[in-house]
């Protein structure tokens, strides 16, 4: 019966908590359709409440910016919205802060959470795994001596919340894993080894076949 138990487990588990995360995501992006004038929302027109609908608006709001700023007329918009927005004392410091976050992570060109690095923390001897956000800048720099490069370190088995460590770069060993194969393992503690790094373990300690003798 703990056997049962214990595969079911592992069965609904999984199941139940992509669900959860789900619901949260469509939940939060149902809320879009506050946006929208009390007589056209879905509950007016249709009579009844449609979960998604504001997902999908919402995935449709971020798509038509994209687009409307990627031509020469949303460029300047844009600029005369980011020069508003400079203007004003409190809204500044929060909006050119996070602008400079987001730059940093979701830009194409950027190198943020790019790779995957092992270095030792938290003290020497003990390793984990990082990731890759950049190099030190401003006034940090001037105290530190030698090459160093900024790094993340998730905690487990949440990753969105760890340590900004700054070490030395040749402390930190760059992985052959993507990032997404990276957070599977640090999510997991350790259990979901990436496929193609347990191959090639395996492949290593393979037996080889002894030589023939002729």
């Amino acid at each position: 019966m703990r056997k049962y138990f214990i595969t079911g487990l592992l069965i609904l588990v999984p199941l139940a908590i992509t669900l959860w995360v789900l619901n949260l995501i469509i939940s939060t992006m149902d809320q879009s359709l506050l946006l929208l004038p009390a007589r056209w929302q879905p509950e007016a027109v249709l009579g009844f409440r449609f979960p998604g609908l504001g997902t999908l608006l919402t995935l449709l709001i971020i798509f038509f910016t994209g687009l409307l700023t990627r031509n020469f007329i949303g460029k300047k918009l844009v600029i005369a919205w980011e020069m508003l927005l400079n203007r004003i004392p409190v809204v500044r410091s929060i909006y050119s802060s996070v602008k400079q976050v987001s730059d940093t992570l979701f830009s194409s060109s950027g190198n943020a959470f790019r790779k995957a690095l092992l270095v030792q923390y938290p003290r020497e001897g003990s390793w984990t795994i990082a990731f890759l956000t950049g190099t030190p800048g401003g006034d940090v720099r001037n105290h530190l001596v030698g090459d160093y490069v900024s790094v993340y370190v998730p905690t487990t088995p949440n990753p969105t919340s760890g340590f900004f460590l700054m070490v030395p770069r040749a402390d930190a060993i760059e992985l052959n894993m993507s990032v997404d194969e990276a957070l599977k393992y640090i999510v997991s503690m350790g259990v979901v080894t990436p496929e193609h790094v347990a191959a090639a373990a395996g492949a290593r300690n393979k037996p080889q076949p002894e030589p023939t003798r002729t």
